[in-house]
C-alpha cells in the first residue's frame, strides 16, 4: 500500500522555571494513499477534449457561416450572426444539463439544441456548395455534428439516473420549493393591490364627506362651540417708541405717553432717549 507522509501537530507540556504551559509540537506521521481514481482523472480529459472539440466547431462554422452571410450584409455582422448558430445549441445543451433531474423540463432544450444544429449545419453545407466544394461543406457541418454529439454524451456521463419512485420524489419536492418561490411574487402583488384597494377606499371617503350637513344651519350658532378670544398682540418697547417717532412726535414727553400705551405697560425715560438717540442716527 502507497503511504505519504504529512506533518501535524499536537499539544505537549513545556516546563520553565517550575511553571508548565502546553505549547504546539510538530511531528510526522505516514498515512495511506487512496488508488487513483481513473474515472475522475478519464471525465476531466474528457471535459477537456470537449471543450477543444466545442470551441473548434464554433471557429469553423462562424468563419463558414460568416463567409456565406457577408455576401450581403456588412463582415461584422455577418460574423456576428455567424456565431450564433453554434451557440444556440450550445446553450440549449446548457439548459438540457440544468434541467437534467426533470426529463419534462429538459426534453424542449434537448429538441430546440438538435434542431439548432441542424440548422447549423445546413448554413456550413450551403456555404460550401456556394464556394464550389460541396465535400468541405459537408466536412464542416461534420465538425458541429461531432462536437454537439461528443458534450452529449459527455453530460450523459456526468448525470444520474433515477428510478421511478425517487424520480417522483424530487419531483414532488421541486414542486414545493418552485411553488414556494412562485408565491413570493405573487403575495407582493396582492400586497400592492390591496395597498391601492386601501387608498382608493379612503380617497372616496374622504371626497363622500360633506363638511357642512343639511341638517345643520350654515352659519347659527353652536352650543358645542366655545369662542375663542383673538389674542392680544405685545408690542415691543422699542417697537412702540418707533411707531410714535415715524408718527412724527418729537417730545420726549409724547413720544414715553404713546409708546407706553402701545407697548401696555409704562416704559421709562431712559429706554425712550435710548431708542430716540438710536432712530436720530438712523435717520
Amino acid at each position: 500500500m502507497r503511504t505519504r507522509t504529512i506533518v501535524e501537530t499536537r499539544k505537549v507540556p513545556h516546563t520553565i522555571d517550575g511553571r508548565t504551559v502546553l505549547v504546539d509540537e510538530a511531528y510526522t506521521v505516514r498515512v495511506p494513499v487512496p488508488p487513483r481514481d481513473w474515472d475522475r482523472a478519464v471525465r476531466t480529459g474528457l471535459l477537456a477534449v470537449a471543450g477543444i472539440v466545442g470551441a473548434a466547431a464554433v471557429t469553423w462554422s462562424t468563419v463558414s457561416i460568416g463567409a456565406l452571410l457577408q455576401t450581403d450584409v456588412p463582415a461584422a455582422a455577418a460574423y456576428a450572426a455567424a456565431g450564433t448558430f453554434d451557440l444556440l445549441w450550445i446553450g440549449c445543451m446548457a439548459l438540457e444539463w440544468l434541467a437534467r433531474y426533470d426529463p419534462a423540463r429538459a426534453a424542449a432544450p434537448r429538441r430546440a439544441g438538435w434542431v439548432a444544429l441542424v440548422v447549423a449545419m445546413l448554413a456550413i453545407t450551403a456555404h460550401g456548395s456556394l464556394a464550389g466544394s460541396l465535400a468541405i461543406g459537408l466536412i464542416g457541418s461534420a465538425v458541429s455534428a461531432g462536437a454537439k454529439t461528443l458534450w452529449w454524451l459527455t453530460l450523459r456521463s456526468f448525470t444520474h439516473r433515477l428510478n421511478s419512485r425517487t424520480q417522483q420524489w424530487v419531483d414532488a419536492q421541486r414542486a414545493d420549493s418552485e411553488g414556494e418561490l412562485a408565491l413570493i411574487p405573487v403575495r407582493r402583488e396582492l400586497a400592492r393591490a390591496r395597498s391601492l384597494v386601501a387608498a382608493e377606499k379612503t380617497a372616496r371617503r374622504t371626497q363622500d364627506a360633506d363638511p357642512d350637513p343639511a341638517d345643520v344651519e350654515e352659519d347659527g350658532p353652536d352650543a358645542d362651540v366655545v369662542p375663542m378670544h383673538k389674542p392680544r398682540v405685545v408690542v415691543s418697547a422699542k417697537d412702540a417708541v418707533r411707531d410714535a417717532w415715524d408718527a412724527g412726535l418729537r417730545d420726549p414727553v409724547q413720544i414715553r405717553r404713546t409708546a407706553s400705551a402701545a407697548h401696555g405697560s409704562p416704559i421709562s425715560d431712559a429706554t425712550v432717549a435710548r431708542y430716540v438717540r438710536a432712530l436720530k442716527v438712523g435717520a
